[in-house]
Parts: structure tokens; sequence; C-alpha cells
């Protein structure tokens, strides 16, 4: 499949598919398993470090590239974690990684520049490129694998590419790239002057392999920018606490863009954030837990009732193929028929298309409780036996 370039000024929908999927549920009183956030309880141990950091710590701006103590405890977690070794100053702490991302695009691309974008791709991806000035050239992932395919990277590199962003593990298909796919891709990048944004967000929530981070590979050390979320390792999505971490002349273009977007981000909540990363590693692996058993009743749930689950290492989510289910091919019209007749929001996964769109496929996000996930089981399983 030959990538695809994007004219410019490409029209963006005005709301997200997420949001339009979460005002239907809303409005349909359907159970909400489309957006990614989660319905469990939340960790006592990051409650309780954030009421004490509004009481006990300043609550004034910090500094622009962040506190001291949250970059060093960002230090301490990723050398425990993944064995990398990284320096506070190499660290932007953001409002959210998608203002990490904003930060990023904006630091490395200038009008004309061409940015390798993989599909299904999260999509604040191209309107940031596009308000950069950028051209986005888009390749495929090989479904329903998600696998990369080298030839295709290495055609959608040319004399104008200057960034290359990568999404591991992959939202929305749950899956991770390897230490030798990412040191391929590291020989393309050394080749070509590409810099590469690795999107890993989602680097806590993987269940049955180690992350390797891009910043892991020697030849991407110095052109990778890795994007980082508290709010998908703890759970806490609405506290939008990210961070950046570069090589140091990276990490200063990404913070004089930072500093022109929101400066700073909530103070008690980077407090707290220092705190729960400093957490032991029997800490993070309970917490795991939870989604790994949700994981498990949903796709148990769903295969038995004819449902064919694509495999997943990671995320919040899993993907539902479609036509192996004995369901129509159409993702959006079977999204839509979910919510008015079973009661049931999902994502159609050409939503993270911008061109060429797959969809064959559904995704839904596990991550709620045991008894929101069998309300679920039993009416997607009445859902299908009508198609039947």
């Amino acid at each position: 499949m030959q990538p695809i370039t994007m004219p410019p000024d490409n029209p963006v929908p005005a709301t997200t598919v997420f949001e339009r999927i979460s005002s239907l549920a809303r409005s349909m009183n359907a159970i909400n398993l489309g957006q990614g956030f989660p319905d469990m309880p939340e960790p006592e141990a990051l409650i309780g470090a954030a009421q004490r950091a509004l009481s006990a710590k300043p609550n004034q701006y910090p500094p622009m590239r962040g506190l001291a103590e949250l970059r060093a405890s960002i230090v301490a977690y990723y050398a425990a974690a993944q064995n990398l070794a990284i320096d506070p100053e190499q660290i932007v702490v953001t409002s959210g990684a998608t203002e990490a991302l904003a930060a990023a695009i904006l630091a490395l691309v200038r009008p004309g520049d061409e940015v390798v974008l993989l599909q299904p791709l999260y999509d604040c991806y191209l309107p940031l490129v596009e308000r950069a000035g950028g051209r986005a050239v888009l390749v495929d992932l090989d479904m329903p694998c998600g696998a990369l395919m080298m030839a295709s990277i290495a055609a959608a590199i040319g004399p104008a590419t200057r960034v290359l962003v990568l999404n591991t593990p992959n939202n929305p298909l749950g899956t991770a790239f390897d230490r030798g796919t990412l040191e391929q891709i590291g020989r393309l990048c050394e080749v070509h002057d590409v810099t590469v944004i690795a999107d890993e967000v989602w680097e806590a929530m993987l269940f049955d392999q180690t992350h390797v981070s891009a910043l892991c590979i020697p030849s991407l050390r110095d052109r990778t920018v890795k994007i980082g979320s508290a709010g998908k390792i703890f759970s806490l999505t609405g506290w939008k606490i990210g961070w950046a971490i570069a090589a140091p002349s990276l990490a200063a273009r990404i913070a004089a863009q930072h500093q022109y977007l929101t400066f700073t981000t909530a103070t008690p909540l980077q407090w707290a954030v220092a705190d729960g990363l400093l957490l032991p590693a029997a800490w993070h692996a309970d917490h795991r837990a939870r989604y790994v058993s949700a994981r498990q009743r949903l796709v148990s749930g769903l295969e038995a009732a004819g449902y064919r689950i694509l495999p997943n290492a990671g995320t919040w989510f899993v993907i539902v193929d479609l036509a192996g289910s004995g369901l129509p091919p159409d993702d959006e019209a079977i999204a839509e028929a979910m919510i008015h007749t079973a009661g049931v929001a999902a994502i159609p996964v050409s939503a993270f298309y911008a061109a060429r769109p797959q969809t064959g496929y559904l995704r839904l996000c596990f991550a709620k409780d045991d008894s929101m996930l069998d309300e679920a089981i039993a009416r997607l399983t009445a859902f299908r036996k009508r198609y039947l």
C-alpha cells in the first residue's frame, strides 16, 4: 500500500468522534464503552497525595518545565520500570500528553515539512501537523495484526520528511513495537535525519510484555521525543499531567513552545504525581492487574457470544472484528445501531483513519467495573443474535 500525502487545509471535524459518541451515549443512557476513561475506584494513594498537596504545598506557579521534584520522580520511575537513564533537564512537564505532542510538533515542524503518520492514528496528530504548516504522509499498519511494514515506511520518507510519529502501544489496536522493529526504524531515521515523536502514553498498560521505549534504542536516543502521561499510568485522565522527554537541545525547543501554550500545569497535581511515581513496583503491578482482569472478563464474555476479538498487548481497549463476528463490516452503521438498539457505545475504528479507512472493526473500552461489563456483554450478546 503506497503512502498518501494529505493535501493542505484538510478539513477537521468540529468535534471528535469520542465527543460525538459520548454525547450520543449520554442522550440514550447507553453504556459507554467508547471513550477511554476508567469507571473503577480511583487510586487512593494518588487522591490522598493530591489532597495533602493542596493544603501543605504551595499552589502558585511552578517552574515552567515542571516541579524539580516531579522531574526527579520521572527520572526514578523510568530507571526502575524501563532501565532507562534520563536527566531532569531532558524533561518538560505539560498539561497532558496532548499538549506535549502539540509542543513537540510545533517545535519540530515548519511549513512545508512532511510528517509520517501511521494509521490507524490518534485523532489529534493530523490537525496538529496541519496547524504547524506541515504535510502529513499516511502509512497504513497491516490489518488486522497491526504490524508495521518497513518497506512502506521507507517509501514514505523523502527529502522533505522531518518527523515520524510512532504510537506504541497503539491506540486503538493495543499492539506494541518490539526492539527489532524500533532498531529498523532507527536505521532509517539515521540515514534520512528524521526525528521521532514516540507517543508512549500507554507504556504502563502493557499486560503480556515489557514496554520498549524508542529512547532505549541507541540510534534513536538523540533523535526521539518520548511522550508520557500520568493520566494513563494512574488511571486519572482528568488530571492532565503529561511530559516530553528528549535530548537537551530538543527539550529546549519543546519548552520554548510549551511556555506559550500553557506555560505550566496544576501545581498540586504535579506534587501528587511526583509522589505516585515513587510508589513501589508492586503497587503498579496491582494497579495494572485490575485491567488484566477486566480485559479477560469482556473478551471471554464476547467470545462466548460469538464475537471475534483481535489479540492485543495492552491499553484499555479491545477490537471487535465485525466480519469475523458475523456482522456487516460497516463500523459506523454498527456503532450507531449498537447505541440505539443495544444501549452500548463503541468507537468505529475507521475514525482513526484520515484516508483509506478500514471499516470492519469496532473499539471497545474494558476499563469498567464488573457489573457494567457484564451488562454490556448481555446487551451485545442479544444484539449479535438479531443479525444471525
